[in-house]
């Protein structure tokens, strides 16, 4: 079994080689929209899944910042807040060990792209 920098590791290789998302595709993203979809892939679905209590309700923004075809998260807003969080982590291990994968290659895509911005082009 693959620890979970591996996994980071081969999922950002994945995204570069198959997807073509290189270091100048990257750049490309200075509102610091790859940080932002990796927080939406790492939320639990806790963030955007709220049911009132008592009347009282709690809105929360999804924060994707790319167009819809890019999100490949399984647990969208669907209108209901599973109380069995462990119980549909036991049945769904694998797809959210992926989201939190791609939310960690994409943390360290955005890492890499705030490192060139202070590079100096001159050593």
């Amino acid at each position: 079994m693959k620890t979970g920098v591996e996994l980071i590791v081969a999922e950002r290789t994945r995204q570069i080689e198959k997807e073509g998302w290189s270091a100048e595709h990257d750049d490309e993203h200075g509102r610091e929209e790859l940080a932002q979809a990796a927080a939406v892939y790492a939320a639990p679905c806790q963030i955007f899944e709220m049911c009132g209590d008592g009347g009282r309700t709690l809105v929360l923004t999804d924060i994707w910042p790319f167009d819809d075809e890019w999100d490949k998260r399984t647990h969208k807003y669907t209108g209901a807040y599973d109380i069995y969080r462990d119980e549909w982590l036991k049945k769904n291990k694998a797809r959210r060990i992926k989201e939190l994968t791609k939310a960690g290659a994409l943390i360290a895509a955005e890492i890499d792209r705030i490192q060139r911005l202070t590079e100096d082009p001159t050593q």
